[in-house]
């Protein structure tokens, strides 16, 4: 076993498979273009090696809390500052997406948490999703006056339905992890101690099958047409991301939703 580590994504082999960590536990693996950053580079990393198949999943409590709402609220004074950011987080996140749904062999999300917000891309981005029985997806958007991104209209109507798509994000739905099951989201849930566990059974799985078959099943699946769709999309998203973060009315929305933890710092 070797290991690699960069601060914000560690990336470890395990029998041929490369595990891609998203290690910012204390932020909740919140997106930042650090760690995106960090996510592109440990993907590629990855693909160059031969990797026979790439996990993700995050450290900590959650998988990932999404954008990270504090540093979108303090930025949010000055408007170019705001859109600068803005653009650079959701732009690094669709690459991510991308950069995901083009690598060559099969990828698995180990949903160890919550996933909310854009996060919910790496998460669709994946062919088989492990899920703790106490994690959850749940968007956010509406309550935070963003748009949705990272997949939430580009990738999630296509698994789940239109009409179910919109009302879990119009409603700011929480689907826990028996939800995703039964939705189709997710592959199996189990207890958090068997995480682990159980994705090695599928690695274990997918080792006795024939490496060019799978390669070809996913190159397939994920074919250049249907990525250059699902990429129109994201950049649709960001361009509605860009529209709406700058408004009056999503500052407010993000000034309210960090003060109770702002408060709990003693005013910090």
């Amino acid at each position: 076993m070797s290991a690699a580590a960069d601060g914000a994504v560690h990336l470890d082999w395990r029998e041929g498979a490369a595990w891609l960590t998203l290690d910012r536990p204390g932020r909740g693996n919140a997106l930042v273009p650090e760690l995106l950053a960090a996510l592109r580079a440990r993907i590629e990393e990855a693909r160059q090696a031969g990797a026979a198949a790439l996990v993700l999943t995050g450290r900590g409590r959650a998988f990932s809390a999404g954008g990270d709402v504090a540093r979108f609220a303090a930025l949010s004074r000055d408007s170019s500052d705001l859109l600068h950011f803005a653009r650079e987080i959701v732009g690094a996140l669709n690459a991510a997406v991308l950069d995901l749904l083009d690598f060559p062999m099969p990828v698995i999300a180990a949903v160890n948490g919550p996933v909310t917000g854009g996060s919910a891309g790496l998460m669709l981005a994946a062919d088989m999703v492990v899920m703790s029985e106490e994690a959850f997806l749940q968007p956010y958007y509406a309550q935070m006056g963003f748009a949705p991104d990272g997949g939430w209209t580009a990738l999630l109507p296509e698994r789940i339905g239109t009409a179910r798509a919109l009302e879990v994000q119009y409603l700011n739905r929480r689907l826990t992890a028996a939800d995703c099951l039964r939705l189709g989201l997710a592959s199996e849930t189990c207890p958090p101690a068997e995480l682990e566990e159980r994705v090695h059974a599928r690695l274990a799985v997918l080792a006795g099958m024939d490496p060019g078959t799978l390669a070809m099943t996913r190159a397939n699946v994920w074919s250049e047409e249907r990525r250059a769709v699902v990429s129109r999309a994201l950049e649709r998203e960001l361009r509605g991301f860009l529209a709406l973060i700058a408004r009056p009315q999503t500052r407010e929305r993000m000034q309210a939703f960090v003060a109770p933890a702002t408060a709990g710092r003693g005013g910090r």
